[in-house]
């Protein structure tokens, strides 16, 4: 593995950052830098911190993929009072739910592909509207809002005020979903990590750093990083 090979580096300029930090977490990596850093500096540090990034990079994933790799038999939904069944058959169709029982019918062909496509297409329906309460719960507008996967951020917020969240998103508790949707709204106010940006976030989080370290420590499951 070289550098090339790692998720995209995160770099967040803090105003009290006196040093170049470096932080590996198993969905990304941040470097912390100052301010007045410039980009040489910065790109010559990751360069010299390039054997301990892909070792640390390398027992973090370990730590995600799990040993055992058995087919869920249900799935839990960020905005679902009870699990969701799932039923491994032959069938024609990839997926099929039925929301009223909470069965899921997958296809016995590619299950864990076809698992992760269900939970893409259930984010798209129902995080957009998580994302439209929280906004009207706290009071802070966005433009549009995106579903994607990436691999290295839960959301983001461009200065257009156009919000993305990660799919993967429904599979965590609802709280904790929540909590993204606050972080990124708070970008529309606040565009950086201030001070003043997590006193927003706290003002409609009270618990956020209890949630944030849920997002952290909590693994995903194994299919999800399948092809």
């Amino acid at each position: 593995m070289t550098l090339n090979e790692l998720p995209e580096i995160r770099i967040v300029r803090h105003a009290r950052a006196k040093n170049l930090r470096l932080r590996v977490e198993p969905t990304q990596i941040r470097l912390t830098a100052p301010i007045l850093c410039s980009k040489r500096q910065i790109q010559n540090f990751i360069d010299q911190s390039e054997q301990w990034l892909i070792q640390t990079w390398q027992q973090q994933q370990e730590k995600i993929i799990q040993i055992d790799k058995t087919l869920p038999n249900e799935l839990k939904l960020f905005n679902l009072g009870q699990p969701v069944q799932i039923i491994y058959q032959r069938q024609k169709h990839c997926f099929i739910f039925d929301d009223e029982n909470l069965k899921l019918l997958i296809s016995d062909r590619q299950p864990e592909h076809y698992l992760k496509a269900f939970v893409i297409e259930y984010a798209k329906q129902h995080l957009p509207v998580c994302l439209d309460q929280t906004s009207q719960e706290c009071n802070l507008s966005f433009v549009k809002c995106a579903i994607r996967q990436p691999k290295t951020r839960w959301g983001s917020c461009t200065s257009k005020h156009d919000i993305m969240l990660n799919s993967a998103l429904v599979l965590f508790p609802k709280h904790v979903t929540r909590y993204v949707c606050v972080h990124e709204l708070a970008h529309t106010k606040h565009f950086d990590h201030s001070p003043h940006f997590w006193a927003e976030v706290h003002k409609h989080d009270v618990n956020f750093q209890q949630h944030r370290k849920l997002l952290k420590t909590m693994p995903m499951p194994y299919w999800w990083y399948s092809s």
